[in-house]
């Protein structure tokens, strides 16, 4: 297997306590360099926008019950070039970077563009920035952008919607990159059918509305021929991922360029393994042949190896700590996500001591797959998190290597 991390660098109260904004981003580093010396391959971070506690006064509220807030990481880019000024060895990537708010698939194909010119000034340079790429869970973010339902049909297809006009600008997002002159017309606009709806009902409501079978969408990003600039710039350098698991739109974008998927706690196991199989043949030439590391998945870890406690006591304190994280989140979170998402997700989580966090592992998971491990989930007390990150790669990765017949 392969081990990378996963940092929230999320503002929330826990047992009372929330840490002030410096504390936060001070600890997400000392958690960062450290996870660079315990071996972990890439550092991937969650990037979030604007004030999730205001957004609660909106009259439409997305997250009306999360207290504090949701991330503090506004710019990827930013925290990665003080990451890679930090560490020696370890790579970043943002799960994920939201292409529809923040002036949509241009600014941040260009973004992306400047930063790679500059981190690949050194000729010695071989650490990669991992672009995890999607339209945004929260659509508040996307609203303050101009990004939302612009009339009553848009209103009643939304749900449906935003995926297509996600689908678009991905595909303008990953052209631009490839270094193509670019107008939004060379781009297939969006057009709803049927066939992009969940149910018969949906459909009807939205065809009987727009007295067709075929709707085209007006384009959220109209723009004439333009190329991003810097232009010569080490591709190598870059490795797009896409936050969708949307077939079409995962073979879409590996029509331009070589582009993996991230991977959600919450993505059922059949949904996975139909990704593997489809993208072996969808899966860009210039990348090579496809593997299980090119999706990483994503799992809530709840490790206790901590002193002076006998293994069934740290079973039983871990399964605490996993408990409470877990109902505070999925709380926080209500009338977000479907219920049985969540089941999901909690079936996921690694819980317990070394020994059984490895055999959790071993059973769940494909000798192959690339594992993206969240520590910090609703735990602010940061030398514990960084206990938990060690203790991982010293006594629960050669169990499972061991397992696996490999050598740690």
């Amino acid at each position: 297997m392969t081990y990378d991390i996963f940092f929230s660098i999320s503002q929330t109260p826990v047992d009372g306590h929330t840490p002030s904004e410096a504390e936060m981003y001070r600890n997400a580093m000392d958690q960062i360099v450290a996870a660079d010396a315990q071996g972990y391959g890439t550092a991937w971070f969650a990037e979030s926008h604007l004030s999730s506690e205001v957004q609660k006064g909106n009259a439409n509220p997305v997250i009306p019950h999360w207290k504090g807030e949701v991330g503090l990481n506004v710019d990827f880019l930013q925290l990665a070039n003080h990451v890679f000024a930090r560490t020696e060895r370890i790579e970043c990537g943002s799960a994920i970077m939201n292409v529809l708010c923040n002036g949509g698939p241009v600014a941040h194909a260009e973004r992306v563009a400047a930063f790679a010119a500059l981190h690949g000034l050194d000729p010695a340079e071989r650490r990669r920035l991992h672009v995890g790429f999607a339209a945004g869970r929260f659509d508040f973010m996307n609203r303050a952008y101009g990004i939302g339902p612009r009339n009553e049909l848009e209103t009643l297809a939304w749900r449906s919607l935003k995926g297509q006009v996600f689908g678009r600008a991905a595909e303008m997002f990953v052209r631009l990159l490839e270094g193509e002159a670019l107008a939004s017309a060379d781009v297939p606009p969006v057009v709803l059918e049927r066939a992009h709806f969940r149910s018969d009902e949906d459909w009807a409501k939205v065809r009987a509305l727009a007295q067709s079978d075929r709707i085209e969408i007006p384009p959220f990003f109209d723009f004439e021929t333009l190329k991003i600039v810097p232009q010569d710039w080490r591709r190598d350098l870059v490795q797009l991922v896409i936050g969708s698991h949307d077939p079409a739109t995962q073979e879409r974008v590996n029509r331009f360029a070589p582009v993996q998927v991230f991977n959600l706690s919450i993505t059922k196991n059949d949904v996975i393994e139909a990704t593997h199989q489809r993208l072996a043949a969808a899966y860009h030439a210039r990348g090579g042949d496809w593997a299980r590391h090119m999706m990483p998945r994503t799992t809530f870890v709840f490790l206790n190896e901590e002193p002076g406690l006998s293994p069934a006591e740290r079973q039983v304190a871990a399964k605490e700590e996993a408990r409470a994280a877990m109902t505070a989140y999925w709380t926080a979170l209500q009338g977000t996500i479907d219920p049985s998402k969540v089941e999901q997700a909690a079936d996921n989580a690694l819980v317990g001591d070394a020994e059984s966090v490895a055999a959790q592992a071993v059973e769940r998971f494909h000798p192959d797959d690339r594992l993206m491990l969240w520590f910090d989930f609703f735990n602010h007390d940061s030398a514990r998190v960084i206990r938990n990150q060690a203790a991982f790669m010293e006594k629960v990765v050669p169990r499972i290597e061991a397992a696996n017949g490999r050598g740690a």
